[in-house]
């Protein structure tokens, strides 16, 4: 793999660090700034928000200019809006620079996602990916308890400065070790937008909001359920959040190279798998080393589908990538947004705090559903692909010797 994907990653691993941390610092930002959590929590919905706006807009902004040069423009204003967080005298301007950082998220992993599958060979595109997204899976690994710890010790801005110090080290990788791609000739934002005209990027970019909302209807509500129905103390919950991320570092890692060698198959595994693992976590809920397990497996299959949903995007958009591949990363915070709404739901209507893995389990099934409509629907498209491989090479090869008698 190219050096270059490392610059990705480094950006990728300030990307998901401020995404995720600020949920362990909401107590310490509300009462610096006097709001109650609840309130402090728009500064989680507003990014996930700038998110899903700020992907095809900062994207159809940067059609004029060169991939390389879009994804330094990214990380300069992810630098920004942490640095005006950090040193924000009020709420509300905290929560400006929150959305200024969040602008430069969808877009960054769409156009990195395209120029990291450029970088390498066609058999190993989603790999690439993978490696890109690794950044953002150590981030809940390392980037994430570290940074709650150094703001619940030296202060929340100081994380935030953290942070915008990580953009800074990105900005210089992507300088020094990204080639410059230049966007292709001929590209235009109306070919962009002709991609989502074809059923099989919106029926990708379903699986995405569906697929990974699955994850997130049971991780949202992870503290109580493991305080109040497995018996984990409080202090707990960062090192079962530490172990979701080690299950995301390692599923972004197989799904990236077994999409490779077969994007479908796994995508009907990684979903089914993941659907009933979230059924059965309404029981191993009640066990603290079941559930410790079920976590951790929750973030190996939920990130397992990551590359591939992304290739198949990119695969499916072919000629005009960018904007499918920065809304597809939009997708994954909709999905976000709609299992954390849809769990809280459940639990308002007395089923529980483990009935939001019930509705992660139906969302995943709905996915792996559409997952095998979107191959139906290409094998009727293309019904040469779906040949025995086998008989297409001895058709090849009678071909092969057709034309050989016909020369002597």
């Amino acid at each position: 793999m190219p050096l270059a994907l490392l610059a990705l990653a480094i950006g990728a691993f300030g990307i998901g660090t401020t995404e995720f941390v600020i949920m362990g610092l909401l107590p310490e930002v509300a009462g610096d700034f006097g709001v109650s959590i609840p309130t402090a929590g728009f500064l989680v919905t507003g990014y996930a928000l700038g998110v899903m706006f700020g992907a095809p807009l900062m994207t159809v902004l940067g059609t004029k200019v060169s991939r390389k040069r879009m994804l330094m423009l990214l990380m300069g204003l992810f630098i920004i809006g942490n640095l005006i967080s950090a040193v924000a005298p009020t709420f509300t301007v905290m929560l400006i620079g929150r959305v200024i950082a969040s602008l430069a998220h969808g877009a960054f992993f769409g156009i990195g996602s395209v120029v990291a599958a450029d970088l390498v060979a066609p058999d190993k595109k989603a790999g690439a990916i993978a490696m890109m997204f690794t950044g953002l899976t150590v981030a809940n690994v390392v980037g994430v308890p570290l940074g709650t710890l150094i703001g619940q010790s030296a202060g929340w801005r100081v994380t935030f400065t953290v942070v915008a110090a990580l953009g800074v080290l990105g900005l210089a990788g992507i300088f020094k070790l990204v080639p410059d791609m230049p966007k292709p000739e001929g590209v235009r934002l109306r070919h962009e937008l002709a991609a989502f005209k074809n059923v099989q990027v919106l029926l990708a970019m379903a699986m995405t909001v569906l697929g990974f909302g699955g994850v997130f209807a049971a991780i949202t509500y992870i503290a109580p359920m493991m305080t109040n129905v497995t018996g984990y103390a409080d202090g707990s919950v960062t090192w079962l959040l530490v172990l979701f991320g080690l299950g995301m570092v390692g599923g972004n890692l197989v799904g990236g190279r077994f999409a490779d060698r077969a994007l479908m198959p796994m995508l009907y595994v990684s979903l089914g798998a993941l659907a009933l693992v979230l059924a059965l976590f309404t029981l191993t809920a009640h066990n603290k080393i079941a559930a410790a397990v079920t976590i951790t497996l929750i973030g190996a299959l939920g990130f397992a589908t990551v590359p591939p949903l992304q290739k198949r995007v990119l695969d499916q958009a072919h000629g005009a990538p960018t904007l499918a591949s920065a809304v597809n990363i939009g997708a994954f915070n909709l999905g976000n947004a709609l299992s954390a709404w849809l769990g809280g739901v459940v639990i308002a209507a007395g089923m529980g705090y483990t009935a939001p893995n019930w509705v992660g389990a139906v969302l995943a099934a709905a996915a792996l559903l559409l997952a095998v409509l979107s191959a139906a629907l290409e094998r009727r498209a293309h019904p040469a692909d779906s040949a025995d491989p086998s008989a297409v090479k001895a058709e090849q090869a009678h071909s092969v010797q057709q034309q050989a008698v016909v020369h002597n």
